[in-house]
């Protein structure tokens, strides 16, 4: 019973000091540094609805927490990766106003073990669609990089030069590979090496093919010779990477499933259950013995998604 009641408290605190939270972030007053009519010319309509006020203030507010570049996890560079067009402060107040609803749909649904539950399930969700959204735009990466090398060796035979050859690229492509090629032309003009820049994006993007391509400008560079040709080559090797890349995919898609399923399901069944009857499923995190038991669960899941993403995950 004492158990109960301290659930119940922390319940009510943590939804309260979710709510407290955003009542902060939202209704303190925002200061721009720079007026509006100084940073824009002629007339400027300055009448703004409320939610506007509102939510600018709460991104500023947290911008001024976390910094320009944002925290560890959903910094900017994350968000970049994943083609996200938002700053950090404005993800993260996403990521709180989720918390604060979904705390408070749990706490009428399944008590303080649900609310806390699902406040803390949203920034887990924000992660994995990060990651998910990451992994999907490197893939798009990896699958245009063939028909770049084409467009770039038949714009050197026509005698283009390497810069040029890029920048006439950057209308033919879609994202991703047209966001990543107007960083390379963009800081060229700036005055940074081009190579330097495509290592980089190499890097970010974790396609080694790509640094293949670096590697093959910067030699042509520094020895010379018939840059296209040696392009036409890197893609052939390209594209064979590329066919066994699929196939590996293709005998390793059942196994990706099974796993996807195999996680999924005790996390669907307990939210299930938490919806239907939650004081049959709140008897794990009330008795000793069914907390020792989610523990026991929580530790087993987390080492056999771990065993199972080692054992379909195949590196080139």
């Amino acid at each position: 019973m004492t158990m109960q009641i301290w659930l119940a408290v922390g319940g009510m605190v943590s939804a309260l000091g979710a709510v407290l939270l955003v009542v902060f972030l939202v209704f303190r007053p925002a200061s721009a540094g720079i007026s509006l009519k100084r940073r824009r010319q002629g007339n400027v309509d300055q009448r703004y609805s409320m939610l506007t006020r509102f939510s600018g203030a709460a991104v500023g507010a947290v911008e001024r927490g976390v910094g320009y570049q944002g925290g560890r996890l959903f910094n900017r560079a994350a968000l970049e990766e994943a083609g996200l067009k938002m700053a950090p402060a404005e993800f993260l107040v996403l990521l709180i106003s989720g918390s604060v609803v979904a705390s408070l749909l749990g706490f009428v649904g399944m008590g303080p073990v649900g609310a806390i539950f699902l406040a803390l399930l949203v920034p887990v969700i924000g992660w994995a669609v990060l990651n998910i959204r990451t992994s999907k735009r490197r893939s798009a990466f990896d699958i245009q990089l063939p028909d770049l090398l084409m467009t770039l060796s038949g714009s050197l035979r026509a005698g283009h030069s390497v810069m040029r050859a890029l920048d006439s690229a950057i209308a033919e492509f879609e994202p991703p590979m047209s966001e990543e090629l107007s960083r390379i032309v963009n800081e060229a003009r700036v005055g940074r090496d081009p190579e330097s820049t495509m290592m980089d994006i190499a890097q970010r993007m974790e396609s080694e093919d790509f640094s293949w391509i670096a590697e093959a400008i910067l030699i042509n560079r520094e020895v010379g010779g018939d840059l296209a040709q040696v392009l036409d080559q890197v893609g052939e090797t390209i594209g064979e990477r590329a066919q066994i890349k699929g196939q590996v995919r293709a005998l390793a898609a059942e196994g990706k499933l099974s796993a996807y399923i195999l996680i999924a399901l005790p996390i669907g069944v307990s939210l299930m259950l938490g919806l239907i009857n939650p004081t049959y499923i709140g008897t794990l995190f009330i008795h000793p013995v069914g907390i020792v038991m989610l523990v026991v669960g929580v530790v087993m899941l987390i080492i056999g998604s771990f065993w199972m993403s080692r054992t379909i995950q195949i590196k080139f």
